[in-house]
């Protein structure tokens, strides 16, 4: 194939040579013929970059790592758990913008599977629910019906929670014991079950923080902003880790030439990922302050750029985790810092010859970077509403999602 392009490509300039012999006569003649000459050097440019790509792709598709059949399953199983890591995160900040995290009050990991289903149960939960501070503060004419709504969201949390801990354990048992996993992949997979066990012991662990009783009475009861970065950091480290190990074991790898350029774009992708990543927990602080609702414009905070009650608190390294202004201010810094990231990365890529599959990351990760961040603001300005907040936090899985595609694509190949 690539003779056959380099010889069509020597006809087309020996065209080219008979086009300006022929280029004498009237002036709309020779205007007809420099038009035509311009068409053919447009062809045997794309000519030129078709070829070059191809090679690339001819040379990378000999130099791939053989993947077997049981990798194959082991990696679909991994991708299905990310996907279901995914949604326990959606179904969580849906509890949390929908204040439905604190309407259980206990947890017991066998016994609470089994909902209330008569009346007198139904009441016995919610009494036990107004002896906490959400419902004498906050929900006091609360009734039956409207706690039915917030107690089934966070029933459906927790039941989600439970079920991706069984799609981890149950399947890595069998896998185990067919001898599908290799040595490093039972070291992986044993991590993995250890780490959604703790994910549900620190799911609540926070939620405990919620149902405390505060120092000030007039303190609006919610789960610690601390606990909640550590629940979502850990879901989503999960998530990540999940999800490279499936694409590890269903991507063939690239050999790419360790050039200078590609050694800087490697570089540059794993800034880039870790600054989504610290992006997507900055929002948890958002979410645990209510932030979102102090400033609801953009560009500008109110009619400043940089807020007056920025540095409020004292000390003032309390205003990054405690200051609602502040913490808004920084998950803004943040977002538009990963945006302009991405968006530098992606035309330094674009003087380097990659795979078409690496190319295709790097435009994915550019489109939805630039989503998320219309949703973002358009959230901003629309005071949260419920389903456009979730979208944006569905949003921040997706921007991480390419970025680790990314980082998968570029990674070296192994000696």
């Amino acid at each position: 194939m690539l003779l056959f392009l380099t010889f069509r490509s020597v006809l087309t300039q020996n065209r080219l040579h008979l086009l300006r012999f022929m280029n004498n006569g009237t002036p709309e003649r020779k205007l007809l013929w420099q038009r035509l000459v311009q068409k053919q050097r447009q062809i045997i440019q794309k000519q030129k970059g078709a070829v070059q790509e191809r090679f690339i792709s001819a040379r990378t598709a000999g130099n791939t790592i053989p993947i077997s059949s049981t990798d194959r399953i082991v990696g679909r199983w991994l991708l299905a758990c990310s996907g279901m890591v995914a949604g326990a995160v959606i179904l969580g900040g849906v509890t949390r913008l929908t204040e439905s995290g604190l309407s259980m009050v206990d947890w017991h990991l066998v016994k609470e599977m089994k909902p209330p289903t008569t009346k007198d149960e139904w009441m016995a939960e919610f009494i036990k629910y107004q002896q906490f501070p959400e419902f004498k503060i906050l929900n006091h004419e609360m009734t039956l019906t409207e706690f039915k709504f917030i107690w089934y969201m966070e029933y459906s949390h927790r039941m989600w929670g439970r079920a991706v801990g069984l799609a981890y354990i149950l399947p890595a048992i069998y896998f185990w014991k067919k001898g599908w996993l290799s040595r490093g992949t039972k070291g992986g997979v044993l991590f993995l079950c250890s780490f959604v066990c703790f994910q549900g012991l620190l799911g609540w662990y926070m939620v405990k923080s919620g149902l405390e009783e505060k120092a000030n009475s007039y303190d609006i009861p919610r789960v610690s902003q601390y606990r909640l970065a550590a629940h979502l950091g850990s879901a989503l480290v999960l998530y990540c880790a999940s999800l490279w190990g499936g694409l590890s074991m269903l991507l063939p790898q690239h050999k790419l030439p360790e050039t200078h350029q590609l050694l800087k774009l490697r570089r540059f992708a794993h800034g880039t990922a870790g600054l989504v990543f610290f992006t997507a927990l900055s929002g948890a602080f958002v979410a645990g302050l209510d932030a979102g609702l102090v400033y609801n414009s953009f560009p500008k905070m109110g009619d400043r750029w940089i807020p007056e009650d920025l540095l409020t608190f004292s000390p003032v390294l309390k205003n990054i985790f405690e200051n609602p202004t502040t913490v808004q201010f920084d998950h803004r810094i943040l977002g538009i810092s990963s945006v302009a990231a991405i968006t530098a990365m992606y035309l330094f890529s674009r003087k380097i010859p990659l795979p078409h599959r690496t190319k295709m990351a790097l435009t994915c990760l550019l489109a939805v970077a630039y989503l998320q961040v219309t949703l973002g603001i358009s959230t901003l300005l629309l005071y949260v509403p419920t389903p456009l907040a979730a979208t944006h936090q569905s949003g921040s899985l997706a921007l991480l999602s390419m970025a680790l595609w990314l980082m998968h694509e570029l990674r070296r190949f192994p000696k």
